[in-house]
C-alpha cells in the first residue's frame, strides 16, 4: 500500500481517472482502490447518524481512522453511536473538537450563534476543525448519497476536493435508502435512535428537527434558514 505524499496535480488526476473507472463499482471495490492507493493516508469521516459507511470500510481496511467532529452540540444519541462503534468495530475513532468550546464561542461571538449566523457557527465548529483533522491524509471517505437531496445528486464515487487538496471518496454514493436499510438489517449496524424518532438527517441539536414522511431528508437541518449543507461538502 502506498504511503507517499502526492502533489495536488497528481491527486486531481487520480481522482478524475478513478471517478470514471469506478462508477458503478461495488462499495467494497471503491474502498479497496482507496486503501491500496493511499494506505495510511486514507481515512473515513462519519456523523454517526448510522455506522454504515464505517462498517463497509472496516471490512476492507481494519483499523482505519474514523474522524468524528465532536462539535459540543451533538445529541446524546449521536455520541452513543460513536462510542458503540469505537467499542465494537475494528476502527480507530478520532473525535475532533473545535478550537473554541461552546462557552468560549459564546463569549467571543455572542450566545447562540447558530440562531443568528449558522454559516459562521458551522465554519467554526465543523469546517475548520475537519480541515485541520484531515491534514495527515491524502484521501477521505464520506457517506454522501445521491438520493439524499438535490444538492448531492451529482456526487461522484471518487472526486477531487480542491478546497483541501485531497481525494474525496463516496463509496455508497449510488446506494438508495432501501440499500442502506437492507445493509443495516443484514449486518446489525448501529443506527442513531433519532432516525427511528423521525429525524431523517441528524446534526447538531439546535439545528435539527424531525421531518414528515416524503419530505427532503435535508429539510430537517437548519429549518429556519435557506441552508441544507454545513459547508464541509462545498
Amino acid at each position: 500500500m502506498s504511503t507517499a505524499t502526492r502533489s495536488p496535480a497528481e491527486l486531481r488526476d487520480l481522482a478524475v481517472r478513478a471517478g470514471d473507472e469506478l462508477e458503478g463499482a461495488p462499495a467494497a471495490e471503491i474502498v479497496t482502490w482507496a486503501a491500496e492507493t493511499f494506505g495510511a493516508r486514507f481515512c473515513v469521516t462519519s456523523s454517526f447518524a448510522d455506522a454504515v459507511l464505517v462498517h463497509v470500510v472496516s471490512r476492507v481496511v481494519p483499523g482505519v481512522d474514523v474522524v468524528f467532529l465532536d462539535t459540543g452540540l451533538h445529541f446524546t444519541e449521536t455520541l452513543d453511536v460513536r462510542d458503540r462503534v469505537a467499542r465494537d468495530m475494528a476502527v480507530n475513532v478520532r473525535s475532533v473538537r473545535p478550537e473554541l468550546t461552546v462557552g468560549r464561542q459564546d463569549a467571543e461571538y455572542g450566545p447562540r450563534l447558530f440562531e443568528r449566523d449558522p454559516d459562521s457557527c458551522c465554519a467554526l465548529r465543523k469546517v475548520e476543525p475537519l480541515s485541520s483533522a484531515l491534514e495527515p491524509y491524502d484521501a477521505w471517505a464520506t457517506g454522501l448519497r445521491r438520493d439524499e437531496s438535490p444538492t448531492r445528486a451529482r456526487t461522484k464515487v471518487v472526486d477531487y476536493d480542491a478546497n483541501r487538496n485531497m481525494v474525496k471518496v463516496a463509496p455508497i454514493a449510488a446506494w438508495t435508502q432501501s440499500d442502506v436499510d437492507s445493509y443495516i438489517a443484514r449486518h446489525n449496524v448501529p443506527v442513531n435512535d433519532l432516525i427511528r424518532q423521525g429525524y431523517a438527517s441528524v446534526g447538531c441539536w439546535p439545528c435539527t428537527r424531525r421531518t414528515a414522511p416524503g419530505e427532503d431528508p435535508r429539510s430537517g437541518r437548519w429549518p429556519l434558514f435557506d441552508k441544507v449543507e454545513c459547508g464541509i461538502h462545498a
